[in-house]
């Protein structure tokens, strides 16, 4: 395989990888709700039961496995850090001429030294992230927390948009709606990433320059 071939294939290869962005979002991203001839029923004769039970009088809230539960996207974060430290040093010495030549040069040598140096540093950072979207709760820990994740994929024109949510839920979080804020939400992971070609320019800048040096111009 000469080496425009290779580069090519590698080329070829960085793409395709690309096609779907990597993400912070573990787990599943959906499920689907549990069959009702699977849900151990409890043979107690009473009318209530747990693993069946929907309030009539209330929001129809997400409890189960296979619920869907709309996640209002409010993360705003924002962070500054300044630096500085300055240091100043200074020293002197003196000696005598001892002997004859102490007429002719003086009767004392001296000198001195100063250092000073200053540094400062200043970093700011802010980020702001907003939507809606509906998860899928794919696990209801002992405690009554749920587990929910989703994902939300958007095409435009070249590029699709993926925006993934996963974390633990308390049921007493839950608003109006069928919503809750992610905010509220434990253990989060929300992220937005892209697989349009601005998204990874610089990773193909660098991979680029290097396997372009190698065609034969």
């Amino acid at each position: 395989m000469n080496k425009l071939a290779l580069s090519a294939f590698i080329l070829a290869a960085l793409a395709g990888c690309a096609s779907t962005p990597t993400t912070i979002v573990a787990g599943p991203t959906s499920a689907r709700p549990i069959p009702p001839l699977q849900t151990a029923a409890t043979a107690n004769g009473a009318i209530y039961q747990t693993a069946s039970y929907r309030p009539a009088f209330e929001d129809r809230r997400a409890r189960h496995v296979g619920d869907i539960l709309n996640v209002n996207i409010t993360e705003r974060t924002s962070a500054v850090k300044n630096g500085a430290s300055s240091n100043s040093r200074t020293g002197s010495a003196n000696f005598g001429i001892p002997g004859p030549l102490q007429g002719r040069l003086g009767a004392n040598i001296g000198t001195s030294t100063e250092n000073k140096s200053a540094d400062a540093a200043s970093q700011t950072a802010s980020n702001t992230f907003t939507g809606t979207m509906g998860v899928t709760v794919v696990e209801v820990l002992s405690n009554g927390n749920l587990v929910v994740a989703g994902e939300k994929q958007v095409s435009m024109d070249k590029g699709t948009e993926f925006i993934r949510v996963s974390g633990v839920v308390n049921p007493d979080s839950i608003g109006a709606g069928n919503t809750v804020s992610s905010t509220a939400i434990a253990d989060a992971r929300v992220e937005y990433r892209t697989n349009t070609h601005l998204d990874r320019a610089e990773l193909s800048s660098m991979a680029s320059r290097f396997f372009l040096s190698l065609l034969p111009f």
